[in-house]
């Protein structure tokens, strides 16, 4: 089993090289010389990275890349693809990367799992897609409603919004429980050409249960056939048993394993309502961008690794610069989820303050991840950005071409884009003041472009953005495949929901002040 190195980072010498650095660079501005841009920005795929705009100089550089070095970083990499417990709280592996894999070059133990099951859910899809999938009417499917939440939810939900927003069949999403969202989800709706598809890896979480319940009944009360539901319900699980119980045969069922993490998983079936979007080439389009990083991160040297270099400059800002927020800012409305998506992955992923050795951490892990669409954000949060107090990152993600031919339109976006890297970083530079007072700048960023917003150019940056989470999680000495304090809120929200749907209370474990709001929601709900 793959172990992390035992000492912590704080203890290394990099690490306090690293703070020297910091303290003797406080205040400075970057310098412009000549070849910075060259050096300090890199492509993958169809990909341009720029983070010349980090407070980052050589000395900064040797000195994060040595902190890769005594974190052990490159062997962590190694193990995670070839299997090794890189998951050492559940005692698993992490092979979200052998779903991306082209056919016989994942890892053996799962490549011919992940084959067999991409080609049952991406044959399904084409099915959907060309009419050869009908309901229980003989109609073919023009609305899928996905239902899941978290992991099972964010993923497919920006790829389907980002390349194919109007696709045909319609592909709608349920995931919150609010009854609104549901109500929402399922209105207009006929239920003979409607496909759910219920995505859980335990076909047990709160919020997919209680939906995918609402959608059952739904169905079933218009149709008044519940054999019917073999034809318009599938599900994406590892619990077979619980998916059979509620009606889907085994054709209906996908499979997804406990060696592939809930936000590491649109690659997986439960990436069908992707596949049903965009169909099988541009899933295998999607994969394959997704694979270039994986291949890239897997033997590119540290030096010139670029979700390496961004985990580095991660720990850089948020352990040395003193960033406690990293904002993502989408210069494409595509994007417009991907600041949840990331937020997801960073948060769920390092939000912790345990090592693998179940020592506490001493030192920040994951900084708040949070963002908005540009330039709507401009006229909202960024006069906070350019004028507040606070320190923070921010990612600047474009596209070079855009999915319409208004160019106009396209050159003011992407001068914003620029305009605000540069305003971030050096506003000084043209005399740090306005009318409302002094702009502070000196705030690091990175600038993303994407040559098109295509399959393959999306999967190359998610799955970028995985790995430098990845990376990050080690350096810190964290695991980053776990999400322990997740459950601690499901625990206590059942004695509650109990309480709210009982008209006598029973003694629980609630505290005094949940108990009185309780008390006082009920009284107002029964006075109605």
């Amino acid at each position: 089993m793959w172990t992390s190195r035992n000492r912590p980072p704080e203890e290394l010498a990099s690490w306090h090289r690293l703070a020297a650095l910091a303290e003797q660079r406080a205040g400075q501005p970057i310098e412009p010389e000549q070849g910075r841009f060259e050096t300090y920005s890199a492509r993958v795929g169809r990909m341009f990275i720029d983070y010349s705009k980090q407070r980052i100089d050589a000395a900064v550089m040797a000195a994060l890349i040595d902190l890769a070095e005594e974190c052990g970083l490159d062997d962590a990499i190694q193990a995670m693809f070839v299997g090794e417990h890189v998951n050492t709280t559940e005692d698993r592996p992490a092979l979200h990367t052998a779903l991306r894999a082209p056919d016989g070059e994942g890892p053996k133990a799962v490549a011919g799992l992940v084959e067999a099951e991409r080609n049952r859910f991406l044959t399904f899809a084409e099915d959907v897609r060309s009419g050869r999938w009908r309901g229980h009417t003989g109609e073919a499917i023009s609305t899928v409603v996905h239902i899941g939440i978290g992991g099972s939810h964010l993923g497919p939900e920006l790829v389907c919004q980002a390349l194919r927003p109007d696709s045909d069949p319609e592909i709608r999403f349920l995931a919150n429980i609010d009854g609104d969202a549901a109500t929402r989800a399922l209105t207009g709706l006929d239920p003979a050409t409607t496909l759910f598809i219920v995505a859980s890896k335990s076909f047990a979480t709160l919020e997919t249960r209680t939906n995918a319940a609402t959608a059952r009944s739904w169905f079933v009360e218009r149709t008044c056939d519940p054999h019917a539901v073999a034809r318009h319900f599938v599900a994406v699980t590892a619990n077979d048993e619980a998916a059979q119980a509620f009606g889907m045969p085994p054709a209906n069922r996908f499979a997804t394993w406990d060696w592939v993490g809930g936000r590491y998983s649109l690659w997986s079936a439960v990436g069908l309502p992707i596949a049903i979007a965009l169909g099988r080439s541009g899933f295998d389009d999607l994969l394959a961008g997704a694979y270039l990083a994986d291949r890239h991160f897997r033997t590119t040297p540290t030096a010139r690794n670029l979700p390496v270099l961004l985990a580095l400059l991660q720990v850089w800002n948020s352990n040395f610069l003193g960033a406690a927020t990293h904002a993502l800012l989408a210069y494409d409305r595509r994007l417009r989820l991907l600041p949840d998506y990331l937020q997801q992955l960073e948060m769920e992923s390092n939000g912790k303050s345990t090592r693998h050795d179940g020592t506490r951490v001493a030192m920040h892990t994951a900084p708040v991840v949070w963002g908005g669409e540009e330039t709507n954000g401009q006229h909202a949060f960024h006069q906070l950005l350019h004028q507040g107090t606070r320190a923070f990152t921010a990612d600047l993600i474009a596209t070079i071409r855009p999915g319409h031919d208004l160019e106009e339109h396209h050159r003011w976006l992407l001068a914003n884009c620029f305009a605000q890297g540069q305003a971030l970083l050096a506003a000084d530079t043209t005399g740090g003041e306005t009318q409302g007072g002094h702009v502070r700048g000196k705030h690091p960023v990175t600038t993303v472009l994407l040559d098109a917003l295509t399959p393959r150019a999306l999967g190359t940056l998610l799955a970028l953005f995985e790995h430098r989470a990845f990376c990050t999680g080690v350096i810190w000495g964290i695991n980053p495949f776990d999400q322990p304090g997740v459950e601690l809120g499901k625990a206590l929200a059942g004695p509650i929901q109990d309480q709210l749907g009982d008209s006598q209370p029973t003694e629980s474990a609630i505290d005094f002040p949940t108990a009185a709001l309780l008390a006082h929601t009920k009284k107002v709900a029964s006075a109605r």
